[in-house]
């Protein structure tokens, strides 16, 4: 989880011609591979890949970006200590962050749904992420998320994740 960040922003510094502007208007969709640590009641805490997709806008502004984005996760993760299963995970993102180039560092705030076998629940998300341009048509990011749940299903039972995700995007 640590090195996740200080990698992709090796990639994108080793890999960008010092002049290179990107433009980071348009949109785009892609696919994740991930790792969620969720902190649950008690004992029903647990860890597990993640793998889903994406699809958004962004707006470069200049110096700024904003955008857009809907992501869905896969978790299929069993809770012990009768925490149940989260099974999926949605989040609608909005973005926020500085360009630098072929780089893009950048905040995410936004709602979360949870779907699991104690019933579904809506929460929040926000985070930090990076990307980089490898060329117009392709961006490799990472991001780290928190994920608030509170009451989740039919049960007053709390749970939060922190998830983190490297990603890679085609942009139309």
């Amino acid at each position: 989880m640590k090195l996740l960040v200080p990698a992709v922003t090796s990639i994108a510094l080793l890999g960008a011609p010092a002049a290179m502007a990107a433009d980071w208007t348009g949109p785009y969709a892609g696919f994740g591979i991930g790792h969620a640590d969720v902190d649950g009641p008690g004992a029903a805490d647990g860890k597990e890949t993640t793998f889903g997709g994406h699809i958004g806008y962004d707006y470069d502004f200049g110096d700024f970006v904003v955008g857009g984005e809907l992501e869905v996760n896969r978790v299929d993760l069993a809770l012990p200590a009768g925490g149940g299963t989260i099974d999926n995970v949605a989040n609608l993102k909005l973005k926020g962050g500085y360009d630098f180039g072929p780089a893009l560092g950048y905040a995410v705030i936004g709602g979360s749904r949870a779907f699991t076998s104690l019933g579904n629940d809506t929460g929040f998300v926000y985070g930090l992420g990076v990307a980089y341009q490898v060329n117009e048509q392709f961006t490799v990011s990472g991001e780290v998320l928190q994920h608030k749940f509170d009451n989740v299903g039919t049960t007053t039972s709390d749970y939060d994740s922190t998830s983190v995700n490297l990603r890679a995007s085609f942009r139309f």
